[in-house]
């Protein structure tokens, strides 16, 4: 079984009580816009960690080529047994980004995870048989009003435990 905590658009803000959330889990997602490559390498060193968890994280359209060069557009890999595909632009069931729907289907995705809208969702595309979520911003820029993050674990072929952290108000 792994922990994940899963964020997206911190846009050059990185909340530190992430890491109380995120303290026990065993792999951090990154959905893009970091912002800055030092909020990458935050993440990935904070003393806050009760361990150095893994790290993935693909860029956002913000992010500039330090943070491109050092993670790409998109990933696909296994995290149990659930194939899991990270886009920062990847849109939604109903209304995903082109390409992003013929990719879950060819690769038979089953957790699909997007940033970019700054809106929270979980949705379950029965169409697809693929699970959807994005964790809302993290960060203080966009227009959402509340900072929220999730935090999930995936058991062989299950993902379960899930649960949505509002981290408070953005900071305007």
């Amino acid at each position: 079984m792994k922990r994940i905590g899963l964020l997206s658009d911190t846009h050059h803000y990185l909340d530190e009580n992430i890491f109380l959330h995120f303290k026990e889990c065993d792999e951090i997602w990154h959905a893009g816009d970091f912002g800055t490559i030092e909020i990458a390498e935050k993440i990935k060193h904070h003393p806050g960690l009760s361990h150095h968890p893994i790290f993935k994280g693909v860029y956002g359209n913000i992010d500039s080529s330090d943070i491109r060069s050092e993670y790409p557009e998109q990933l696909i890999f296994n995290c149990e047994d659930v194939k899991v595909m990270i886009k920062h632009i990847g849109g939604y069931p109903g209304r995903y980004a082109p390409g992003v729907k013929n990719t879950i289907q060819q690769e038979k995705i089953k957790l699909f995870i997007s940033g970019h809208s700054h809106i929270l969702k979980i949705i379950y595309d029965e169409k697809l048989d693929c699970l959807h979520m994005n964790p809302g911003a993290a960060g203080n820029q966009g227009w959402h009003l509340v900072r929220t993050i999730i935090r999930f674990s995936i058991d062989g072929k299950n993902i379960k435990d899930c649960e949505v952290i509002e981290l408070g108000k953005k900071n305007f």
